[in-house]
């Protein structure tokens, strides 16, 4: 099972989101953690990788399963681990080589092409400061099929 971490970095009224170019999709900046890391120094390490800058501080505030169905057999599972912090140090790299980096005012982000189940997070994220457990299934085209989040998201 591969295990991922991503951070949500709130500045101003502003999120930096990444730009995927495969489906044009905006995603918080992270990554694939590597072996023996924990998933604070993963989200560190990740979150620098893409953007340059350093976080201080990220707390944990998401822990997820993901399973990818073909049909009715899964053919893909990972874990995430989302974090949020609101302080970092350094300036945002030019360049990304996973995708387009981008400061995007919080009220915009509702309106941006994205994964369903990532939606829900940052709804929760940016309404709340308590943890949030999910699970999450999608088709191979990463169409959402369910989700189960506790707390509940009405």
């Amino acid at each position: 099972m591969q295990r991922v971490t991503n951070c949500i970095v709130i500045d101003n009224g502003h999120v930096l989101l990444i730009k995927k170019p495969r489906r044009g999709w905006y995603a918080m900046p992270g990554g694939k953690m590597e072996q023996g890391e924990s998933i604070k120094e993963s989200v560190t390490r990740e979150y620098w990788e893409e953007t340059a800058l350093k976080l201080k501080e990220p707390k944990l505030i998401g822990a997820f399963t993901f399973s990818i169905f073909d049909t009715d057999r899964i053919t893909q599972e990972w874990m995430m681990f989302t974090f949020v912090s609101k302080a970092y140090d350094g300036e945002l790299t030019d360049y990304c080589r996973e995708g387009e980096l981008e400061w995007v005012p919080i009220e915009n982000i509702k309106n941006l092409p994205m994964a369903e189940g990532d939606r829900m997070i940052f709804d929760h994220v940016l309404a709340s400061e308590t943890m949030l457990y999910g699970a999450f299934s999608y088709t191979e085209e990463y169409k959402l099929l369910k989700a189960r989040l506790d707390p509940s998201i009405s």
